[in-house]
């Protein structure tokens, strides 16, 4: 590539990246404040109930992007990638801005639930169209033979928008008290949102069409029914299968676990500081993002299959002995006690509040907190929460072991848009790409934290041994199946996209 062909690419990556990042922290941002939301939009007498309600309707922002997926990307193939993923932005923005503004369950009741799922339903709608219009776009400015280099950044933005997300909560926490994040804090990760948005649309306004969608628009031979062409047709079909059960529901399992349910593991299972936990997964995305670029180069190098096929494999075998020594960590019940001290009750508006701390040896702290509540709806009831802060060498290899599950991201999901891309002819490479990836990642992956937190939940409540693992066995059964298809079918090869 020349001097004035690589600065072009490098505007066209920046102008997608920036508005798919930012579309991406709009999109995680829920789930980063899972555990908060539960108690504004939904019941608050039952905490497991409201969180695993929280955790569904996260997971109903992910099912319906496939429909996204069909929508956009069929707009996307008639009328071009510039203009749909223009639409996806806004639709995008606009949802997360008014999810920051919708009153409590206890201000309008059963509308609160209601309202945040009918807008998180627009927002997995805008970004069924929004990543496949980003990658098809990026990789039709690339050169053919560079294609997993150049994608490859668009690949780092889901999870620099994570990244953002916990930085943005971070920094508000740091900036308000305890009770006024509680209280409205949580709306400014939201509402902020609005600002970028903006931002990002100014920047994307001035990006010009794809020079392959162009040319094909051109000469006439763009698509007059993306629908019927990708999936009515037979040899097609066979390709958007084969891009589903080979690649995309294994990636999304091995991505939606190593920055998902992870986070979620720490905070309800191990019972780290809602802020330490957010932190430590903060290192390891910030360590971990850079081999998005590593692998996606490579996979122009070695062929995109094994890349993917190992970064799912080393999932399957290695994700129990990591989360179990994920788990001993905080395990207070193996460490040795070094002192323990009460504090005198204390009254809190309508709660009265008993906190007790420990020491352990190892560095360990563990903070327990038993509520009275006097008022409202959890009158008469006591609710306890307990919250470990880690030190050391635990903290370490906390950090350690999470970036080892980066890295399997990193593997599975820095060629995939490559390989989507190469799969299809342009004239139908918008709305073919996007549905396996968006079923991969949308039903597959968006499904995962609520289902392994339902089957943890479960094995503890059946007093079930290591029942902190049992969440696991969903993502080691899809990616070992998608390993084993993607290992018989998929051609090692970069296969470009020539069966017209």
């Amino acid at each position: 590539m020349n001097e004035n062909s690589t600065k072009s690419i490098w505007k066209v990556i920046g102008a997608s990246s920036m508005g798919t990042l930012i579309e991406w922290y709009d999109f995680f941002i829920f789930g980063s404040l899972s555990i908060v939301i539960s108690t504004k939009f939904f019941p608050a007498d039952n905490p497991t109930a409201a969180f695993l309600s929280t955790l569904a309707t996260f997971a109903a922002g992910f099912v319906v992007r496939p429909f996204g997926a069909l929508f956009f990307g069929r707009l996307g193939d008639i009328i071009g990638r510039k203009y749909t993923f223009m639409v996806t932005l806004m639709l995008m923005g606009g949802a997360t801005f008014l999810i920051g503004c919708i009153p409590s369950y206890e201000s309008i009741g059963f509308w609160a639930p209601l309202i945040v799922l009918i807008l998180r339903l627009l927002q997995g709608l805008a970004l069924g169209g929004e990543y496949g219009g980003a990658a098809t776009y990026v990789a039709e400015h690339a050169p053919l033979g560079q294609r997993g280099y150049w994608t490859s950044w668009i690949q780092t933005t889901a999870t620099f928008g994570l990244f953002i997300s916990l930085v943005v909560i971070l920094l508000t926490k740091s900036f308000l008290s305890e009770t006024q994040f509680d209280s409205w804090g949580w709306r400014v990760p939201f509402l902020l949102s609005l600002i970028m948005v903006y931002v990002s649309y100014l920047i994307r306004k001035k990006m010009k069409e794809s020079p392959e969608f162009s040319k094909a628009k051109a000469e006439g031979k763009t698509s007059t029914n993306p629908l019927k062409e990708s999936f009515g047709n037979r040899y097609n079909l066979k390709f958007v299968l084969l891009a589903l059960f080979g690649a995309a529901m294994g990636q999304g399992v091995v991505w939606y676990t190593g920055q998902f349910y992870s986070m979620s593991f720490m905070k309800t299972v191990m019972h780290l500081q809602s802020d330490q936990a957010d932190t430590i997964l903060g290192i390891a995305l910030l360590l971990g993002t850079p081999f998005f670029v590593v692998f996606g180069w490579l996979s122009d190098k070695v062929g995109r299959k094994w890349i993917m096929l190992g970064g799912m494999l080393l999932a399957v075998l290695t994700y129990r002995p990591i989360y179990e020594a994920m788990y001993q960590l905080s395990n207070v019940q193996q460490k040795t006690k070094l002192n323990e001290t009460t504090a005198p009750s204390s009254q809190q508006n309508s709660t009265i509040i008993t906190i007790t701390k420990s020491q352990y040896a190892d560095g360990t702290e563990m903070t327990y907190s038993k509520i009275q509540h006097q008022e409202g709806e959890l009158k008469g009831k006591e609710t306890v929460k307990t919250a470990v802060h880690l030190t050391g060498k635990n903290y370490i290899l906390l950090i350690a072991l999470i970036f080892i599950q980066i890295i399997y991201i990193t593997m599975v999901y820095g060629p995939i848009a490559a390989f989507l891309v190469e799969l299809f002819p342009v004239k139908i490479r918008y709305t073919s790409m996007s549905l396996p990836y968006h079923v991969g990642n949308g039903i597959f992956g968006g499904l995962l934290p609520a289902v392994s937190t339902y089957l943890t939940t479960n094995a503890e409540a059946s007093n079930t041994p290591q029942f902190y693992l049992a969440g696991l066995g969903y993502p080691i059964i899809i990616a070992a199946v998608c390993f084993i298809i993607g290992s018989l079918y998929i051609n090692n090869k970069s296969t470009p996209s020539n069966h017209e």
